[in-house]
This record gives structure tokens, C-alpha cells and sequence, in this order.
């Protein structure tokens, strides 16, 4: 029985101490205080649900809206007269079109055309990009624009970077958000259309960042926020009773259903745009210019067809996982999942996942192996729920 406890013991000690060695956001006290249950995610400690349910707060999401933490994101700016040219030569984006306070979706390409990270850049008015991009790649991003800085300096370009590490980062998310965010601003939300963005105060706190986007598919919002002040945000937001605080469970499910990447799941540095069904990112003049990372790869795989793509899936019984076989009719393995989970708006299985190109058209008949078991599924147009991004009626 000694023996026993002192494992026991020894089990907790190790338990505390790698939880100890995780990072922590400025709100990880207020998870705590509301029932949020902590997990590792990319060396940060998250809440990975409240006491809801996660189909209860995945539906809340989708019904009225929630508060995610995503203060793990890297926020940097971009400084300088060549921020631009110096943006440029690391994504696949038209930086230099974007209307002031317009933001992109675009990528980091390595001269292989695969994908480094995604991460949404954001031409604003004050003289600066502002860039978000994920905190699993933070270290390896941070690393690549300092490498990059260096060149550039090096070569007489003015160009500079600030990582913003006194910033938090929280989302809003869901079709009630406009109705709630609106009560703390002076500024008419109904102006900010989805992938812009503006300065301005919320409940009574300055120097905060609003942007229209996320990553459910619903109308949403992301604040950049001082540190100092976050929980003070975060409180007025969820004193409304519309909202609720949700987890990294609700977000992993709403963002597969609305058909987006998670990078290092469905895309990663092996992976080229092409194959992952993200051309769009790739704006017209780049690919005539054919001036970033990669191009040579990429620009010729644009006409011609790649030997896999990724795809969406839907199906029906055990649910599909990472990893899961993808078989053609026959059984032969044509590919694998990338991300898989029970939809809870469609109450059926939804995937992605790469396959052989040949199996990539919508409405194909294939199967995945679940537990050592052909079950059937069909190629699915993504997204899988409709998105409800806002724009403005012409």
C-alpha cells in the first residue's frame, strides 16, 4: 500500500510539473475560475471544454455565440517602408492589392511549395501588417521572419518586426456576436465587413484590434487585446446572455464542419497549396509573377494534376479519426484521413483527408477503414455547414 501511494505520489509530482512547464495565457486563471478543464495544446495549457457538454457548446457556437481564448496565436507587426515587398517574399498573397484595413488568408511556403503554416496577414492604415499565425508554428515562424529580416536588412531594405507578446487574443464567434459586441462600442460594427479590420475600444478599453473572421465559419470576431485588461474584456462579453465560453473541443469541430485546415493535420510542409485545394490563395499576380517560395513548384502543378488532393467526406456509423484508411470500392487504400469528427449539426460523420486524384470528384463512392471494417462514405463538397461570413449588400 506504501508502495502504491508513493507511486501514486511520483505520478502526480511528474503531472504537476509538466503542467507547470506549460505556458499559460493571461485568461488560463479566469478557464480555471469557470470550470474550463486544462489540456496540453502546442505547449500552452487550454481549455478543452466547460461544464457544457462539447456538442452543447459546439451548437451554442452555432445558435448564439461564444468566446474562445486564442491567445496562443503568434500576433506580430510588420514595420517599414519595404513591409510589403518583405511579406511577399514569404507568402503566396497579393499583399500589395489589399485596401487599407483588409486582411488575407495566405500562406508561408518553403522553395519546395510546401506549406510552413497558414496565417492571416492584414494591411493596416497605422503604417503596418498585421499578422496572425498559429502558436504551433510560433517558434518555427518567429525563426523564418527573423531569418528573412536579417536578408532583408542586410540588403538595404527598411524593414522591421514586433512581436507582439503583451497582446492577448480572443474570439467571438457565433450570429449573435454583432448584437453583443456592439453594446461596447462607439463604432458601427455593421461597416466591418469579414477579413477587415479597425482600431477602436471595447467596453471602455483602448488599443484594441478588432477583426472580423474566425475560425467556426459563423460571423465572427477576433480582439486583439493589452494583456492588462483582457479578463476585464472577457467578463463584460460573457456578462451578456447570449454568450458562453467555449473550448478547444467546440473549436476543433466547428472548424471541420465549416471544411477549414488544421495545420499540421491537413496541411503541413510536405503538402503544397495545389494538392490542398488552397489556389485561391494565391493571388493572380504572383502566379504571373511566379516571385514566391516555391512558384516553380507550385505554378506548373496549378494546370496540370496532382497525383493526390484533398477532399471532404461524409459517412455514416463509427466515427472517422485521423489516420483512418481511405479505400477505393474495390478496397484497395487510395489515401488517409487528415481530420475526422460526428458532426453535430448534421448528425453524420464529416472528414478530410487526401486521396488519389482519380477518387477526388464530389458524389464518388469510396470507403473508409474504421476498427478493420470498410465502411462506406462519399466525397463531399466542403464546406459541410454553411459559412455565414458578414458583407455588406451591394
Amino acid at each position: 500500500v506504501a508502495a502504491s501511494a508513493c507511486a501514486g505520489q511520483r505520478l502526480q509530482t511528474r503531472a504537476a510539473s509538466a503542467e507547470a512547464s506549460l505556458k499559460k495565457t493571461p485568461l488560463f486563471d479566469f478557464h480555471r475560475a469557470h470550470g474550463g478543464k486544462m489540456v496540453e495544446f502546442a505547449g500552452w495549457s487550454m481549455p478543452v471544454q466547460y461544464k457544457d457538454s462539447h456538442i452543447s457548446s459546439h451548437m451554442h457556437t452555432r445558435e448564439r455565440c461564444s468566446i474562445f481564448d486564442v491567445s496562443h496565436m503568434l500576433q506580430t507587426k510588420v514595420h517599414g517602408r519595404d513591409r510589403v515587398k518583405f511579406m511577399e517574399s514569404l507568402v503566396v498573397a497579393d499583399i500589395a492589392e489589399l485596401r487599407e484595413n483588409q486582411g488575407t488568408l495566405t500562406l508561408f511556403t518553403n522553395e519546395r511549395g510546401g506549406i510552413i503554416d497558414d496565417l492571416i496577414v492584414t494591411k493596416t492604415d497605422q503604417g503596418y501588417l498585421y499578422v496572425v499565425s498559429n502558436a504551433g508554428c510560433a517558434d518555427k515562424d518567429s525563426a523564418h521572419l527573423k531569418a528573412r529580416l536579417a536578408e532583408f536588412k542586410a540588403a538595404g531594405f527598411d524593414v522591421d518586426l514586433e512581436f507582439l507578446e503583451d497582446a492577448a487574443l480572443i474570439a467571438l464567434q457565433g450570429p449573435s456576436m454583432s448584437r453583443v459586441l456592439q453594446e461596447g462600442l462607439k463604432e458601427d460594427l455593421g461597416k466591418l465587413t469579414f477579413m477587415t479590420s479597425q482600431m477602436a475600444t471595447v467596453f471602455g478599453v483602448p488599443d484594441c484590434r478588432i477583426t472580423r473572421c474566425g475560425y467556426t465559419g459563423e460571423d465572427g470576431v477576433e480582439i486583439s487585446v493589452p494583456q492588462s485588461r483582457v479578463v476585464e474584456v472577457t467578463d463584460k462579453l460573457l456578462a451578456h446572455s447570449e454568450v458562453k465560453l467555449a473550448g478547444l473541443g467546440a473549436r476543433d469541430s466547428l472548424r471541420l464542419e465549416a471544411g477549414l485546415c488544421l495545420y499540421g493535420n491537413d496541411i503541413d510542409e510536405t503538402t503544397t497549396p495545389v494538392e490542398a485545394t488552397l489556389v485561391w490563395t494565391i493571388g493572380k499576380r504572383r502566379r504571373q509573377s511566379k516571385d514566391f517560395p516555391g512558384a516553380d513548384v507550385v505554378i506548373p502543378q496549378i494546370k496540370a494534376k496532382t497525383a493526390r488532393k484533398r477532399v471532404g467526406l461524409i459517412s455514416t456509423g463509427p466515427p472517422v479519426r485521423q489516420h483512418t484508411p481511405i479505400l477505393s470500392p474495390d478496397g484497395k487504400v487510395i489515401g488517409q484521413v487528415t481530420s475526422g469528427c460526428p458532426s453535430p449539426c448534421l448528425k453524420m460523420n464529416v472528414a478530410m483527408g487526401y486521396v488519389d486524384t482519380a477518387f477526388a470528384k464530389n458524389g464518388t463512392a469510396i470507403q473508409v477503414e474504421v476498427r478493420k471494417r470498410a465502411v462506406p462514405a462519399t466525397v463531399s463538397k466542403m464546406p459541410f455547414v454553411p459559412t455565414k461570413h458578414y458583407f455588406l449588400l451591394k
